[in-house]
């Protein structure tokens, strides 16, 4: 069983979260700024599809790149040489979050429902989410759009119109973020592309370690 919260409830311990599905942890409440900022805090994280509950999230194992372990394939920097891509930080936001929230190929809906898309959006304006966005010829070819609190950076979703667009983007998140004294971010769960690109899964409680230190 799983805690339901109400508007005025503390989210419950993540040793809580259940095994199966890996990390969901409770459901309800609201997105207000206030509980994605305390949920992020506590590495937790909202995910959830139409017709379903606000449900909340804390996986173990817990995916991560550490900006020092990013791999960069040749074909990925050489387009980055030569393909006149442009990285931009928050200068179209609303676009790239309606761009991840898109159709996917092979997939039927989306997790960006509108409640989601207005959520990120008063986070953005609230200081605290940001989209790095890959310009090519003055258009928008793909981004990424994620949360930062403190030197902590969690990623949310990606997208790309062109190849290696969204790479490239990322690429652009990790040499930001590696100036500014950033040395993680979190990606939620495993996938392939995350995976090819220097992401490796780390015990919860190691990552609520670093995530503690981070936040502050």
């Amino acid at each position: 069983m799983i805690s339901w919260l109400d508007t005025q409830s503390e989210f419950p311990p993540v040793d809580r979260a259940l095994k199966d599905p890996n990390g969901l942890l409770c459901a309800g409440a609201d997105l207000s700024v206030a509980r994605l900022l305390d949920a992020y805090r506590r590495g937790i994280f909202p995910w959830y599809s139409g017709g379903e509950p606000i449900l909340w999230w804390s996986p173990d194992p817990r995916m991560v790149l550490f900006c020092d372990e990013l791999k960069i394939s040749r074909s990925l920097a050489k387009n980055i040489r030569n393909r006149g891509f442009e990285v931009r930080i928050d200068s179209a936001f609303s676009r790239v979050i309606k761009a991840c929230a898109g159709p996917r190929k092979g997939e039927s809906g989306t997790w960006l429902g509108g409640d989601m898309l207005a959520a990120y959006e008063a986070l953005h304006r609230a200081g605290h989410a940001h989209s790095y966005e890959t310009w090519r010829e003055g258009r928008l070819a793909g981004g990424l759009y994620g949360v930062q609190i403190g030197r902590m950076f969690y990623g949310e979703s990606m997208f790309s119109t062109e190849t290696d667009a969204s790479k490239v983007a990322l690429v652009g998140l990790v040499e930001e973020l590696r100036r500014g004294g950033s040395p993680l971010i979190d990606c939620q769960q495993r996938t392939p592309l995350l995976a090819s690109l220097g992401a490796r899964e780390i015990p919860r409680r190691e990552f609520l370690r670093l995530l503690a230190a981070l936040v502050d």
